[in-house]
């Protein structure tokens, strides 16, 4: 399979998967719009979707200790980890496929991020929260991508 001919939108696609809030969310319809096909946008959005969660996994707790130490930053550090408890009830409650649960529905305040955020939060490993997490992206991937795929088609 080929990427895509035109490597600009493919690029823009991967980074948008990886940033926070926007996610897959905004990546797959993206993707689309810039005339990738859906299974392409689809790849790109999981992927970059999934590049930063070993990393916030294994670091967001030393930058949340590090940025604590400002002033400004310390309290909107502790509103960020009390909402991800908030989120994280649902993980206690069902672990592994609460997780997978929480990244899987694709609404503002969930995905990969908040996924690993609460992953890292309630001290579950790397080895279990990782395939977790991958699932979650991989449900609410297929979602995006059926629900863009179903717009573009609407209007197009």
């Amino acid at each position: 399979m080929a990427i895509s001919e035109t490597p600009v939108p493919a690029l823009i696609t991967l980074i948008m998967g990886m940033i926070p809030i926007v996610e897959l969310r905004g990546a797959i319809p993206y993707g689309a719009a810039a005339g990738l096909p859906l299974w392409e946008c689809f790849w790109l959005a999981v992927t970059g979707n999934m590049l930063p969660v070993p990393v916030i996994i294994l670091l967001i707790r030393r930058v949340f200790a590090w940025l604590r130490r400002g002033a400004w930053w310390g309290p909107k550090i502790d509103a960020l980890e009390r909402r991800a408890h908030l989120k994280g009830t649902i993980v206690q409650k069902y672990r592994l496929v609460g997780l997978a649960i929480l990244v899987a529905i694709p609404l503002p305040g969930t995905g990969a991020w908040t996924g690993a955020l609460v992953a890292s939060l309630l001290d579950i490993r790397m080895r279990y929260a990782l395939p977790a997490i991958a699932v979650g992206v991989l449900i609410a991937g297929v979602l995006v991508t059926l629900a863009t795929g179903g717009v573009i088609r609407l209007f197009f």
